[in-house]
């Protein structure tokens, strides 16, 4: 195998609270193993426009608390070509690139096993809010993004209490009800709407008419984007209840924000699983955790998955309409 001397770190897709600490960990790594590091800016944007920096240790220092990307991210339609995904490659050849960390999602994954088709090692670490990425049983970002969604269903829930009304949050989570599904659950909420499963408005209406006959002074409803928009869901429990509806649309709030321990940990931890799968050989796979331990997924077999329990959504059904 070729002695490694010079490897480059990307973010890519959606920002995700623990990249700054994977990019510090890849730096600082590689630093033990004498290789240099090349950020690229923008994701595969940069790549295509030689958008190139060197990192150093001292770089990538203080960033560690830091949400967001200090590399910036974008996504690229000319990256998604096989021509852009060429120039790509030859730009990586050229700057004298022997492997590429990749951080981002499952879209981002796919971009990395593009890469290595054209001869480009390639290691991605799983950086999404939504937890929906096959390979890994937690993902960058998710633990802060559920605290931040806490945070703000608890001072809501302050203002549903005080005006006795009903509130609906909507969260993000396109494909996946993780994040809505472990919020209803930290935060007593009193309904949570999924796109794993059928919404009935009638049922979320008769459970908020039995609590409201039972003495309860608010109701919170989570739903996820994927399953339903925040208004569609108002409209039908206005409709079904005549009662006042209050909504709330969380946004790329939940995205921002300085990470967790967690997140900060797993970030140190995975960007040096990263670079020590490179050293070893082990290139072309995706390096995630698996009750605690580090586990290898091949890139091409990345893909969005849900990671609903669905024999605890059915359990929570009757926790929250109690």
């Amino acid at each position: 195998m070729k002695h490694i001397k010079k490897i480059a770190v990307l973010t890519s897709g959606g920002d995700a609270p623990g990249m700054n600490a994977a990019i510090r960990a890849v730096v600082r790594t590689a630093a033990f193993y004498n290789i240099e590091v090349i950020g690229i800016k923008r994701g595969y944007k940069g790549a295509i426009e030689k958008d190139f920096v060197g990192l150093k240790p001292r770089d990538v220092g203080n960033i560690i608390q830091r949400g967001g990307t200090v590399l910036f991210t974008a996504r690229s339609q000319e990256f998604k070509t096989p021509q852009g995904q060429e120039i790509a490659a030859k730009n990586l050849k050229d700057e004298g690139i022997d492997a590429l960390v990749v951080i981002g999602g499952d879209g981002s994954m796919h971009g990395a096993a593009a890469l290595e088709r054209h001869n480009i090692k390639a290691v991605g670490i799983p950086a999404t809010i939504d937890n929906d990425i096959w390979g890994t049983e937690i993902s960058l970002g998710v633990d802060t993004c559920l605290n931040t969604i806490i945070s703000a269903v608890d001072k809501l829930r302050d203002t549903a209490l005080s005006h006795e009304r009903i509130f609906v949050i909507e969260v993000m989570g396109n494909s996946s009800g993780y994040l809505a599904i472990e919020a209803a659950i930290s935060a007593g909420a009193e309904s949570v709407i999924i796109p794993e499963v059928e919404c009935s408005f009638t049922e979320i209406s008769d459970r908020i008419k039995r609590g409201y006959n039972k003495g309860k002074k608010s109701h919170i409803i989570i739903v996820s984007e994927g399953a339903a928009k925040a208004n569609n869901v108002a409209e039908n429990i206005i409709k079904e209840t005549g009662m006042e509806v209050r909504i709330t649309v969380l946004g790329h709030v939940q995205r921002g924000g300085s990470p967790t321990v967690s997140d900060r940990n797993l970030g140190t931890r995975l960007g040096y699983e990263a670079v020590n799968a490179l050293v070893k050989g082990n290139n072309g796979v995706m390096v995630g955790v698996d009750k605690s331990e580090i586990k290898y997924t091949a890139l091409q077999e990345v893909k969005t998955y849900t990671q609903v329990d669905m024999k605890m959504y059915k359990a929570i059904q009757n926790i929250l309409s109690k």
